[in-house]
Formats: C-alpha cells, structure tokens, sequence
C-alpha cells in the first residue's frame, strides 16, 4: 500500500473481530516499525508489553476497570480487541544517555528537557505501530489508562516502576461500527493548521 494511501485509511477502530486473530509475525512487523521511531540522543527509551492471550487480555482489563461494572459500548468494543499494546517509556534511559560523555548532562537536571521527550517519543513509535497495522490490513486504536490504575497494571504485569505508561494500541481486524461522534467537528487541513514566517501568516499572503 502506498505510504500516502496508509495515512489516509487510518482510523481509531473501537470494534474487532474476536473470533479472528492476529498472526505472531503481523505483530512483530508492527513492533520492528515501532522502534524506527526518532528517539532523542538514540535513548531509545520504550518498551512494548504485548498482550495476546485471553487471560493476558482479561488481566489488563481487571486492573484497569471497575469490577463488576457493566461495560458500555466504547469499552465492549475495545475489549473485543485480540492485542493489546501497552506502551512504556522509560525516563532514565534518557537521562543516563544525556548524562554521557558526549552529551555532558551530568547533573541528570529534568529541566534541562523542554518537554518530557521520553514521553513523546514513545507516542511516535506508537502511531509507527498504528500505521504499520493500516498497511497489514488491521485497525488499531491508541487509548489511555487512567493515572489511578497505573499501578494495578505494573503489579499485574511485572512492568518495574522506572516505566511509565503512555498508551495502550489495541490490534485486530476490524469490524463496522457507529462512527464516533468526534468525527462530526471539522478535520482542519494543512492551510488552517500552518503558519507561513510569522504565526498567523497564511501559506497565500
């Protein structure tokens, strides 16, 4: 599929097909996508929990919901979803890469990061996974966790306590659904969102 084509059909799936599940090797072309992801000073500071079977499934959805709760239907589709990409960043590994010879951070001072790159780099491996998931036919989603179960899920999973959890990318083959109400507001092109020398320059003037 061309690149452009792949960008184009990719949409935030709520609902897959529970009967139909995604073969190992998809999963790994995701992953290998992932990790060509920029990363800054090559830290490289991600991680990737993959969860594929259905008690590996069942136990994230325990730690990140409320027992006995009644599902509704956001949650019902998402939990149809055969994988579940628990997406890790891991803040040291920047600092220990930063702190290094030829970068010279020594004081390992957070300050010194305008924005916390762990964090964003670990996103752009995550739409890395999105995307390759477009062009293997599948539809993906990338969902948060709530701050509050964090730590039930690290207890769950053995994730150590130096990962943080960015987001969740659910994989499978997708089903049709309700479009979400979201899809109603006006997508703004690259001429609305693009600012030409100076903020509030069209690309035209």
């Amino acid at each position: 599929m061309e690149f452009s084509e792949v960008v184009r059909r990719r949409r935030m799936v709520r609902r897959y097909d529970p009967d139909r599940p995604v073969p190992r090797e998809v999963i790994e072309r995701c992953l290998a996508s992932a990790v060509r992801a920029p990363s800054a000073g090559f830290s490289q500071g991600w991680d990737f929990l993959v969860l594929r079977s259905q008690p590996e499934r069942d136990a994230f959805w325990a730690a990140t919901t409320e027992e006995g709760g009644e599902p509704d239907t956001w949650l019902s589709g998402i939990r149809s979803a055969p994988v579940l990409v628990v997406c890790l960043s891991h803040k040291d590994a920047y600092l220990d890469r930063y702190a290094a010879p030829d970068k010279g951070w020594v004081d390992r001072d957070e300050s010194r990061w305008p924005v916390p790159y762990w964090d964003v780099d670990t996103g752009m491996a995550s739409l890395l996974i999105l995307l390759t998931a477009v062009d293997e036919g599948l539809g993906g989603l990338f969902f948060g966790v709530d701050p509050a179960r964090h730590e039930a899920v690290h207890d769950a999973f053995d994730i150590p306590v130096g990962r943080t959890i960015v987001g969740v990318v659910s994989l499978g083959y997708a089903l049709p659904g309700p479009k979400s109400p979201s899809l109603k507001r006006h997508r703004r092109d690259g001429r609305e969102v693009s600012h030409w020398g100076r903020f509030g320059v069209a690309s035209d003037a």
